[in-house]
């Protein structure tokens, strides 16, 4: 712990990208900020399925580091959408509504060229505790 920040590491989430230097998630002055999520499975290297399925999957990695860190998606207050297929909007949103319930975050959805491996989308997020 360091001046009133709190790292936030589950096994239930893929670690950091490739090592890379960076927490799963920081608890700081009430609320919990989650790095961004990929489509994968912990212990994963690859993806599979579609947008749809890689939509799921971000979902579950937030829904385990947001439990791990004392919230849950009922607490999101603010995401970041990346999708590298604006195109991909209406199916990642459909499977995004499913999750954040009747008051869905602040959100901005932001088309990138690439992401990680190939990832179609990565979600980033904002929580109370």
């Amino acid at each position: 712990m360091t001046q009133g920040k709190t790292v936030v590491r589950t096994e239930a989430a893929p670690a950091p990208f490739q090592g890379a230097p960076y927490s799963q998630a920081i608890k700081a002055a009430g609320l919990v900020f989650v790095s961004g999520q990929l489509g994968l499975r912990p212990g994963d290297t690859e993806f599979s399925g579609g947008i749809g399925e890689q939509t799921e999957q971000v979902f579950s990695n937030l829904r385990a580091i947001l439990e791990e860190a004392g919230s849950g998606l009922d607490r999101l207050v603010k995401t970041t959408v990346y999708l590298t297929d604006l195109g991909d909007f209406a199916a990642m949103n459909e499977v995004y509504a499913s999750h954040v319930g009747e008051q869905p975050p602040a959100r901005a959805t932001i088309e990138v060229s690439a992401l990680p491996s190939g990832a179609k989308v990565e979600i980033e997020a904002i929580a109370l505790l």
